[in-house]
């Protein structure tokens, strides 16, 4: 739409997002194609599932270190 001299108040209102969002949006994956977004959105969900396992394996980790010592 904005290629085709709308403008950006235009182009928001008829895919029904705020100005602020587009503008976060365009500045988080503006020089990205769709492809690549999309991938990126599935890295940085991947990223935070493997985060939760770390940190899961972490505290049991920690738990089998402390009844190790006795300390229960």
């Amino acid at each position: 739409m904005l290629g085709q001299g709308g403008t950006t108040a235009e182009a928001c209102r008829r895919i029904a997002v705020s100005e602020q969002t587009y503008y976060r949006w365009r500045k988080e994956y503006g020089g990205l194609k769709t492809d690549q977004a999309r991938r990126m959105k599935d890295l940085e969900k991947e990223n935070l599932r493997l985060r939760r396992a770390i940190s899961d394996l972490t505290l049991d980790k920690l738990i089998l270190q402390e009844a190790a010592r006795g300390n229960f």
